[in-house]
């Protein structure tokens, strides 16, 4: 049975780095006989300014029955100014489907690319990051009054529910019992935030207690930010909100490397066959889009994540091992000290997949759930 996979390329840099996630894709089919089939959707930026249609609604609707997952590229585009296409698309995807899961790993392939000092193991930093994806300030509710005048007020509302806030704490506890991690960190702002912070810790310290082999740890968000920088190596599972994730997980980006090789997914644990949409944490880059010089590392470990999810943990073992290869021996773009093109990136990682098999010295875990 094939496994057909949605494919958005999005705006800026997006197409570039997708391009190369899908050659793997490809390459995994015709070596292993993956049974994959990739679907390209035409939506993001272009798309809408020449039809004004963002992400139809039956299409939307469609994508759990009828896709395994949706790879993504990336969204934003300086012609838009609204960020409308953001929105419906990306947003859409996100509440409409229910993801309530972003899933960010945080793990070191190379000391080299790591900004700390101290770091001297790869294994020093590797965690993964339980961000709640649905609710918070991200909710699209509030307002401005007496715009434009000395009165002007501008209000956002932060929304946490027991049900968004139960979910993911559940989340983060299964992930950590599953993947035999000793720890579990909640990060938030309890001593401002009294009511969320309140309703979180609470929940937190329910769940954890059917959990009693976990650690149970606490920190106030900030930090928490700066203890991953000090101390990485202190945590396994963290979970927060939606914003505070936003923040804390670039931090986590930038140790293990940078954006360009963060990746993340997306998902609800009770979709039965939509495993989740799978992207690079970057942005769409339109600085540097078509100049072949994107780093596509963090597209082609979120396509790694969705073989994790789909349980081709050879080939998954396979493409990771390549990466860190391309990393080791310093075939990386400008934003990692290399000068290696995109496509050449992707190339030097192709050719080290056909070589699989013989020298493979960095097996792994499947990190995904």
């Amino acid at each position: 049975m094939y496994n057909s996979i949605a494919v958005i390329e999005g705006d800026g840099v997006g197409p570039e780095v997708i391009r190369e996630a899908l050659k793997i894709g490809n390459l995994l089919t015709e070596k292993y006989g993956l049974e994959l089939e990739f679907h390209k959707l035409p939506y993001g930026a272009d798309y809408y300014l020449d039809t004004g249609i963002t992400l139809p609604d039956e299409v939307l609707k469609a994508m759990p029955e009828k896709y395994s997952g949706l790879l993504f590229g990336a969204l934003g585009d300086p012609r838009i100014k609204d960020h409308r296409h953001i929105m419906d698309i990306l947003g859409g995807l996100r509440f409409r489907l229910d993801l309530y899961v972003n899933f960010r790993p945080a793990r070191l392939m190379n000391t080299g690319y790591c900004p700390l000092k101290k770091i001297t193991q790869e294994r020093e930093i590797d965690f993964v990051v339980f961000k709640e994806n649905t609710e918070d300030l991200y909710i699209n509710s509030g307002g401005i009054f007496k715009k434009g005048t000395e009165d002007e007020v501008a209000i956002e509302n932060a929304v946490h529910t027991r049900k968004g806030v139960k979910r993911i704490i559940t989340a983060g506890f299964d992930y950590a019992a599953t993947h035999k991690k000793n720890r579990v960190c909640l990060g938030d702002k309890s001593n401002v935030m009294r009511y969320a912070g309140d309703l979180w810790q609470r929940t937190f310290y329910e769940i954890g207690a059917e959990y009693p082999e976990i650690e149970k740890q606490h920190k106030y968000i900030d930090a928490l930010c700066m203890d991953i920088i000090r101390n990485p190596s202190n945590y396994d599972v963290i979970i927060t909100s939606n914003m505070f994730g936003d923040i804390l997980t670039d931090v986590a980006a930038e140790i293990q490397g940078g954006m360009g090789v963060a990746a993340s997914c997306n998902y609800n644990p009770q979709h039965e066959k939509f495993l989740g949409l799978f992207e690079p944490v970057h942005g769409s880059a339109p600085d540097i889009a078509g100049r072949n010089i994107a780093n596509p590392i963090g597209a082609i470990l979120s396509f790694n994540m969705l073989l994790e999810r789909l349980g081709f943990k050879k080939e998954a073992d396979s493409v990771y091992n390549a990466i860190k290869k391309a990393m080791d021996k310093g075939v990386v773009t400008t934003d990692l000290g290399g000068n290696a093109s995109t496509s050449e990136v992707g190339d030097f990682i192709c050719e080290n997949i056909k070589e699989a098999g013989k020298n493979d010295d960095h097996s792994r875990e499947n990190i995904c759930t």
